[in-house]
């Protein structure tokens, strides 16, 4: 089985994240792409992030298409980082062959993820674009550090056999919206 591992906030999930999810399910020809809605971001503020219950059921209503899931593994297992996540499931599911999938947005600050080096170095990872950062992901300190194991999107549906680190950069039609943005919708129409 090929499994997608989709790991964020999702504070509010949106479109842009099913764009990605579908982009990288149909791209890498995938069986299956798995949202891990995190118990708590380190990288951002809990006063700005919604319950778990409520970012889950956000993703569930964005999570619509074939093949897509919707999980709290990460507040099940206790883990806080996506290194943590990928080695307990890589060693529940030794069958399986697990690629993490993210937005360039996510590509832009990856170097500031506990163990994204070693995240790179044990399973192989997908970038989906996203409006207004690809270039900027695209020149990040994880894009430059592993350029060379980078392979090109022609290959993207050999990525779940490639021993990492492998990964590749999806361009995609873009789809603009933001959970920035809905945030600060929703807090200007409720004030």
């Amino acid at each position: 089985m090929r499994v997608g591992l989709f790991g964020g906030s999702f504070n509010p999930a949106h479109e842009g994240h099913a764009h990605v999810a579908e982009t990288a399910r149909r791209r890498l020809k995938l069986d299956k792409v798995v949202w891990l809605v995190s118990p708590q971001n380190p990288l951002k503020s809990s006063h700005e992030t919604a319950d778990l219950t409520t970012r889950l059921a956000s993703a569930r209503a964005h999570a619509k298409t074939r093949g897509m899931v919707v999980s709290d593994a990460e507040s099940r297992i206790g883990s806080q980082y996506t290194i943590e996540t990928v080695r307990v499931l890589q060693a529940r599911y030794p069958r399986v062959k697990f690629v993490w999938i993210m937005g360039a947005d996510s590509l832009a600050s990856f170097h500031r993820w506990r163990g994204w080096t070693q995240l790179m170095r044990e399973i192989p990872v997908a970038v989906v674009s996203r409006p207004w950062i690809a270039l900027k992901a695209r020149a990040s300190p994880a894009a430059r550090r592993f350029a060379r194991f980078r392979k090109p999107s022609s290959q993207a549906a050999l990525l779940p056999d490639m021993t990492p680190p492998a990964w590749v950069f999806l361009g995609a039609p873009f789809k603009f919206q933001s959970s920035t943005a809905l945030r600060e919708r929703m807090r200007r129409t409720s004030s």
